[in-house]
């Protein structure tokens, strides 16, 4: 069976995390964009753990509410703020995970995202003796990632690297950019929303499709591991221009530069301020291909680009959290079932039928790599546009002349 994953979320319990983001609401806001298993978050903080605890219990590993599945899993802050990924197979792997770094940590009851003080390869080996996995979120990003502290696997995971078995690419970077890292071929990719609140414009704005025998934590262990003949088969993020570091850009005036700019002014902006190194640029310094070189076992990325974001510039609007936004967006996934059929499967005809024309083009500008996208960065996320009649296409979404269906996949 296909299953669609969010594997990296946080609760209302983390900071800066949107109060609706508990378990209910979670539960029922991800059929609606077509994720069928989430990952919980944040599962070693006690409030939270009792939230999930009320699931339904599908095996030790699996839980249930609402027709959404949901697995055990919690990032966590170690040593130099790096950020890691951690999934576990039990209530009692969580607890006792929990247990171990309890001496080491001064947050863990309350922040969702606990700091602790250990090195990556010391939670490695923890993970390691609870059967959970590991990996680094958000892997490229000038903040709190791997790659902006360590130059390889190697430098952060010491002898456990050949333990951690996938890298979180994060909203700026895609399979083109990582692969260009050769290091990171044996790994599996994850592509996740960290979304802080459960609208439709954050959760499941990045989403995996796996293959597998159940929506259960062991069948989705078995695809990130690739074995037992379960796999990923699809990544579907955001065009990685959209992430907010993706381009070096100075952190108070959103000005873009070049490497080189970058590099002549020391990392200082024209306007006093300081340049922060985007993925882009970060993943090209760290690169050993100039082009990106795919291991067979890579599945495509597809970009998607939220549908709350597409409607809001069809109707004129400034933000897709306003009231038309919110009743064009109800209205098509209460007609076609999910954001991701509209955007991707459903005919273009039958969406004309159900909305706006000025919607239904902009849809349609989508799926034909039409939209234009100004890079983000320093902070600022990139903006889309929808083309003016006769305008090019400034920026593709992704292989060919038309946005594939994932019913390609």
């Amino acid at each position: 069976m296909i299953i669609n994953a969010d594997l990296h979320i946080h609760s209302r319990f983390s900071g800066a995390t949107s109060d609706k983001m508990n378990i209910e609401s979670i539960s029922l806001k991800a059929p609606l964009k077509g994720v069928q298993v989430v990952a919980t978050g944040d599962c070693l903080h006690s409030g939270w753990m009792q939230e999930i605890k009320k699931c339904s219990v599908v095996d030790e590993g699996t839980f249930e509410l609402n027709g959404t599945r949901l697995i055990l899993s919690t990032e966590i802050e170690g040593q130099r703020r790096v950020h890691h990924l951690v999934y576990f197979p039990s209530f009692s792997a969580a607890e006792d995970f929990k247990e171990r770094i309890k001496s080491k940590s001064k947050n863990l009851e309350t922040d969702g995202r606990p700091n602790v003080d250990m090195s990556g390869e010391e939670l490695a080996e923890l993970a390691r003796d609870v059967y959970a996995l590991i990996g680094p979120a958000h892997a490229f990003t000038p903040y709190t990632a791997l790659y902006a502290y360590y130059d390889s696997l190697k430098d952060c995971y010491g002898d456990l690297t050949d333990y951690v078995s996938f890298a979180e690419l994060g909203l700026s970077a895609d399979s083109d950019f990582a692969d260009k890292i050769q290091e990171l071929h044996q790994l599996t990719f994850l592509t996740n929303s960290d979304c802080h609140s459960p609208h439709p414009v954050r959760l499941a704005r990045e989403f995996n499709r796996f293959e597998v025998n159940d929506a259960t934590f062991d069948e989705i262990r078995k695809a990130i591991l690739r074995t037992g003949g379960n796999k990923p088969v699809l990544n579907v993020g955001l065009p990685p221009q959209e992430g907010k570091y993706h381009e070096s850009a100075c952190i108070s005036c959103y000005t873009h530069y070049t490497l080189e700019e970058a590099q002549r002014r020391h990392w200082k902006c024209r306007c006093g301020k300081r340049i922060k190194k985007g993925v882009k640029d970060r993943i090209n310094e760290r690169a050993d291909f100039k082009k990106s070189q795919h291991p067979d076992h890579r599945p495509s990325y597809i970009p998607l680009i939220p549908m709350a974001e597409i409607i809001t510039k069809a109707v004129g609007q400034r933000n897709p959290f306003n009231y038309t936004v919110t009743k064009r967006w109800d209205e098509l996934v209460s007609t076609f079932g999910s954001e991701i059929n509209v955007l991707l499967d459903v005919d273009i005809r039958d969406i004309a039928k159900a909305t706006a024309p000025a919607i239904t083009e902009a849809i349609q500008a989508f799926r034909e790599n039409k939209v234009i996208i100004q890079p983000g960065g320093g902070g600022q996320y990139g903006t889309i546009n929808l083309p003016k009649e006769g305008e090019a296409t400034t920026v593709s979404l992704g292989p060919g002349d038309k946005q594939t269906s994932l019913f390609d996949f």
